[in-house]
């Protein structure tokens, strides 16, 4: 108890902890502050689309079993992602989560099966911090669309997976952890995934889980030592809450790119990448946080009207997910399939080609690393 109680007061006098009370909730505020805004004193209506039915490919010529959509959610085992995967389960979607625990995977299927009778379900371990289990889900994953005579695309990604971590913990590969899952993960999984979901005969689309706190971000160094994480572990102090808001801008910065990417090149296949924040919501990605702390924020959240359930929050990223196929970088928030504009700095498009370059360098390195460890 005591030990308890001395590693919340050191965590309480630390400028992450005023950083995640302070900034952090008017970055939130001046998110719900643009939609009272828009619906107020806009000329023009705020922006709201409505959800689409989900398209499924054709069956092949062998059968005339009609095919379900494809969704991939990560960091489906709780939470968020759990929420999401129930709602998409309902709306027709053959759904794989993919989480770090296996048994957390299996209870989860286990309540969508009890609440959803038709449910198709599929799980896959993956932890998204490590280049060798992303490119292991890849070919497994292929294996398993052959074997289960689906077609060879994906119809759905959506990256959920993220971490607020409070110490530097390293990756296989030497990386930040946090950078690791919250982006490198996202970056390098959405990439081997492209080929599949490019593949699809009928719109495909990435939605991409970011965050309000991103807002709070004033200077941003996108090389490789700093998306990799490595810089943070030279820090006398781990800065976890700048590192979590870093990592949804550049998560945000490669969504608008990859939309541009998709734009600009007119690929035969549309796919379409949609950023959504879901708010607050009362998951355990803030598990590392003393006790007594968290506890707070979730009392003072929740009487300010701003603490939302999971299954609350996944209904905007359900928004997202099923929006008219041709809607494309935005930024979904505040449900309702609801748009704001995220920070300015996120759509410095310079900067993020910058991302871009130095993510693709780390991704090609990852690559060459696997290829000579396997040989």
């Amino acid at each position: 108890m005591l030990v308890e109680l001395r590693d919340a007061l050191c965590f309480a006098c630390s400028t992450d902890f005023w950083r995640m009370a302070v900034l952090w909730t008017l970055s939130l505020l001046l998110s719900y502050l643009q939609l009272l805004t828009k619906t107020l004193f806009s000329r023009k209506p705020i922006a709201s689309y409505p959800r689409c039915s989900p398209s499924s490919p054709p069956p092949s010529t062998s059968t005339t079993k009609t095919r379900l959509p494809v969704c991939i959610i990560t960091g489906a085992t709780s939470g968020l992602g759990a929420a999401a995967a129930y709602s998409l389960s309902m709306e027709g979607f053959f759904v794989v989560l993919v989480g770090r625990s296996s048994n957390l995977l299996s209870e989860v299927m286990t309540d969508i099966k009890r609440r959803n009778d038709n449910a198709r379900l599929k799980s896959f371990q993956v932890d998204l911090s490590s280049f060798a289990s992303i490119l292991k889900f890849k070919s497994s994953f292929e294996q398993w669309l052959l074997d289960s005579d689906l077609h060879s695309s994906v119809q759905l990604l959506i990256n959920n997976a993220g971490i607020l971590a409070t110490s530097f913990r390293s990756t296989a590969e030497g990386f930040d952890q946090m950078m690791g899952i919250n982006y490198l993960g996202a970056f390098s999984f959405t990439k081997v995934l492209l080929p599949l979901l490019e593949n699809s005969p009928v719109p495909s689309r990435i939605v991409n889980v970011t965050s309000f706190t991103h807002r709070t971000v004033s200077s941003i160094q996108v090389d490789k030592e700093t998306i990799s994480g490595k810089l943070f572990s030279r820090c006398k102090r781990y800065p976890c809450a700048r590192i979590y808001e870093y990592s949804k801008l550049c998560l945000l910065l490669f969504s608008y790119e990859l939309h541009r990417q998709f734009g600009v090149t007119g690929r035969s296949c549309s796919v379409s990448i949609i950023a959504v924040d879901p708010g607050v919501v009362k998951t355990n990605i803030m598990r590392e946080v003393p006790t007594c702390l968290r506890y707070v924020a979730f009392l003072v959240l929740n009487l300010l009207g701003l603490l939302q359930s999971p299954e609350s929050g996944a209904r905007s990223v359900v928004d997202a997910a099923l929006a008219p196929p041709e809607i494309s970088g935005v930024y979904f928030f505040g449900g309702n399939g609801r748009t704001v504009n995220s920070s300015a700095r996120s759509y410095e498009t310079k900067l993020a080609k910058e991302l871009w370059a130095a993510s693709c360098d780390l991704f090609l390195e990852l690559q060459l690393a696997f290829k000579d460890s396997a040989s």
